[in-house]
């Protein structure tokens, strides 16, 4: 992968279209260079870990200070436990779905859906999807646009489901799991960043499969 100090117009215009290459520590786009790397498709590293151009908005948020967590009936109890512990470590958690001991059937697409639209319009960093073994939550918050949602039932699949796939949406299984497990998971998930570049490029790739569905 090729490394610069300093992207100019004339670098951008002599880069493979659809690359990836990498800015070093206090490196310098230039404003011409910046939309020239915009579109021709190439994504620019930084050492830091910082993204600029293609795939830069499709990198899930590595700081999540905002989650919300929503369940069908049979993840209430699951629900609850992980609410109160992702508060009780100062996140911004809005729950949705029903509540109580005795709550109401929902439908998990319903749940799912306003978990993966508050994703995507960004009025939460992250999301929590739950239902009985999770398949159906997960199959649901996939078809809203822009949410890469991830049935993960140990830490290992968590963080892969972060660093490589850039998860943004996480599903599980209350019946599948104990409360304590399910939190470990969770604070892999949301403790995981993404920042290899081959795994941002293939983010753009997934991208394309939405809109050629949606076509």
């Amino acid at each position: 992968m090729a490394r610069f100090a300093m992207i100019t117009e004339a670098d951008a215009r002599m880069l493979p279209e659809g690359s990836t290459v990498e800015l070093l520590p206090r490196g310098h786009v230039t404003p011409l260079a910046a939309d020239t790397l915009r579109d021709r498709r190439i994504t620019v590293i930084r050492a830091d870990q910082a993204v600029e151009g293609d795939g830069a908005d499709l990198v899930p948020v590595a700081q999540v200070r905002r989650l919300i967590v929503g369940s069908d009936h049979t993840g209430v109890a699951l629900k609850a436990f992980l609410v109160s512990a992702l508060r009780g470590r100062g996140l911004a958690v809005q729950a949705v779905g029903p509540e109580g001991a005795a709550p109401a059937p929902a439908d998990y697409p319903d749940i799912a859906e306003q978990v993966g639209l508050a994703v995507v319009r960004k009025e939460a960093d992250a999301g929590i999807v739950i239902d009985g073994a999770g398949l159906g939550s997960t199959m649901a918050a996939n078809k809203v646009a822009g949410v890469r949602a991830a049935l993960c039932l140990n830490e290992t699949l968590a963080r892969y489901a972060r660093e490589h796939n850039g998860a943004n949406v996480l599903a599980l299984g209350a019946s599948l799991l104990t409360p304590t497990d399910a939190l470990a998971i969770v604070m892999v998930f949301l403790g995981t960043p993404m920042t290899e570049p081959r795994y941002i490029r293939r983010l753009t790739k997934l991208q394309r499969l939405d809109k050629a569905r949606s076509t």
